[in-house]
């Protein structure tokens, strides 16, 4: 059983109207406001119904878990919502940051510890991420624009780093130690 069945992930497809506001957060603009504040609100939302709505989700479709992971120089834990993204029977997460300039935190302590927790809705798996393989990364790329669009504007303005995707996997099924 991958991270995916353990999760009940599911994650449909945007409608129109989150298409709509896609569309406003994919410009430059729209994407430096949001990396500074969507995790602000949503964490909260996320707590108030009990893990069944996030503010990207409602808003824009965007599939989110909580992601928590061991911070690389503290060593304490940080949980982020973060979106991820169907690949197999696994889960891609990718660093882009909303296209700014520095990797994601969560990137660099993922690299530091790969074992992660993560949170679908109300259901907690322990995983392990491991770095996407060439495949992969073109596959979670692909996948990760059929749910939001702004991705493909974040590639293109991502021009002085690769980003960082990870593929999550249950530390019950396989995921490397």
């Amino acid at each position: 059983m991958g991270i995916i069945q353990e999760l009940r992930f599911v994650a449909p497809l945007p409608n129109p109207p989150q298409r709509a506001v896609q569309a406003v957060a994919e410009t430059k603009a729209g994407s430096w406001f949001l990396q500074r504040t969507m995790y602000r609100l949503d964490r909260p939302l996320h707590r108030w119904t009990d893990g069944r709505v996030t503010l990207p989700g409602l808003l824009t479709g965007l599939p989110v878990i909580l992601l928590t992971t061991t911070g690389a120089k503290s060593g304490l834990t940080r949980t982020m919502p973060v979106g991820a993204f169907p690949v197999g029977g696994d889960l891609a997460v990718l660093g882009t940051n909303f296209a700014q300039p520095t990797a994601p935190a969560w990137v660099f302590n993922l690299e530091a510890d790969p074992k992660a927790q993560v949170t679908f809705r109300d259901r907690t798996v322990d995983a392990v991420a491991r770095v996407a393989t060439d495949d992969e990364r073109e596959h979670a790329w692909a996948v990760a624009i059929s749910y939001y669009r702004g991705f493909k504007a974040y590639r293109l303005r991502i021009t002085d780093r690769q980003v960082r995707i990870f593929i999550l996997e249950s530390a019950s099924t396989g995921g490397a130690e």
